[in-house]
């Protein structure tokens, strides 16, 4: 059975397991939506309408209103893969929303996250 490239997975399908991380290690689906907003520029109120929808994940970050351009400040290991040295945009933007889903988890700051401190 071939493998599903997770661009093509419905956000829908994916989003709850992003905002599920972070409510298990005591986190909020608000500072979810908060870091998804920072890297995105969807609004809260956005994502959860596209959530509702049949977006795939890869046109969630393809078509989002403003990739922060601070992004690039996100560093480090997701599924043992430096994130900062995919070579597929796509797939690395997809991967900075799972560090940054990762670094709410581990209980870092929202500054610290955001990249402000």
């Amino acid at each position: 059975m071939p493998r599903t490239d997770v661009t093509q997975m419905l956000f829908a399908k994916l989003y709850p397991l992003l905002v599920n991380k972070a409510e298990r290690k005591g986190r909020t689906r608000e500072e979810v939506d908060q870091v998804t907003s920072w890297l995105t520029g969807y609004t809260p109120e956005e994502i959860a309408r596209l959530e509702q929808s049949e977006v795939r994940y890869g046109d969630f970050f393809l078509h989002a209103p403003a990739m922060n351009p601070d992004r690039a400040r996100i560093t480090g290991t997701v599924c043992g893969v430096r994130v900062e040295t995919i070579e597929d945009p796509l797939m690395r933007d997809i991967r900075y929303l799972d560090k940054l889903v990762d670094e709410l988890a581990k209980g870092k700051s929202m500054e610290q996250i955001l990249r402000k401190a």
